[in-house]
């Protein structure tokens, strides 16, 4: 009994640990973004002044092998996942573990849900891009996030990066070693964020994205991440147990 309870323990205080640390990211991503200029900075260190534009845009690390080979790639093996997932759930793998059963389910499910609702939400966005800029040799005003859009301008639809989202969805293979090894989980969701934070630096570079792009992409990522693992851990188990408790009551019901 001593080990279910402390597991649970460890999930309760994890759990708001993750809401509090997503509270605080928040807040700090919108005063970065909102109150200082880490932006713009990093983004004329990337630029030439001279020739008027970012030397990395067209590279092949940048744009061939990180824009389209390695996000086929992490196409690839999330669309693996998902697969995989689908099969269990149709024809349940005897050998899976509850643990491994639950991590291949929340991976494949973020790796599906991140990509799509960071596109979304980039979709409906008006932030420009920085190649876009007046500022990187473009034609659209600077805008920060908290600020209203000129009128006549036409939305940017750059922000969060969605590229990096790619990649982020990664985070959600940490799942696999929570909470049994929480030095483990910690260890690889931390690395794979670095990963996707990496894939969204190489993307700063072209002029395609700001940091606070990539930082939204992670913090939103963490956001899904973190639901979809407590539905399939919680939310799956209380709509079992409302199913279970139901059917007691429907047989009262026709007694009666």
């Amino acid at each position: 009994m001593r080990a279910p309870m402390a597991s649970e323990g460890l999930r309760s205080r994890a759990a708001l640990v993750a809401i509090l640390g997503l509270i605080f990211g928040a807040i700090l991503i919108l005063w970065l973004g909102a109150s200082t200029d880490i932006d713009l900075r990093l983004a004329d260190a990337a630029f030439n002044r001279a020739t008027q534009s970012f030397p990395l845009q067209h590279a092949w690390l940048t744009e061939k092998f990180n824009h389209v080979i390695l996000k086929s790639m992490l196409s690839a093996v999330g669309a693996s996942i998902v697969v995989l997932a689908l099969w269990d759930a149709y024809r349940p793998y005897k050998s899976w573990q509850a643990s491994r059963r639950v991590g291949m389910r929340v991976t494949a499910m973020s790796a599906v849900m991140v990509p799509s609702v960071i596109s979304l939400l980039k979709h409906a966005s008006a932030s420009h891009c920085p190649w876009d800029l007046q500022r990187y040799g473009g034609t659209e005003p600077y805008v920060r996030l908290l600020e209203w859009m000129p009128a006549g301008i036409a939305p940017g639809h750059c922000l969060p990066g969605g590229h990096a989202s790619s990649a982020l969805w990664l985070l959600a293979i940490a799942a696999f070693w929570w909470p049994h090894r929480p030095r483990t989980a910690v260890a690889v969701a931390v690395a794979m964020l670095m990963f996707g934070g990496a894939v969204g630096w190489l993307q700063q570079l072209r002029g395609a994205h700001f940091l606070t792009h990539t930082l939204w992409s992670a913090w939103i990522a963490c956001a899904l991440v973190f639901a979809i693992y407590l539905f399939n851990t919680r939310g799956l188990a209380r709509l079992r147990a409302m199913r279970y408790s139901s059917v007691p009551a429907a047989i009262e019901q026709t007694i009666r």
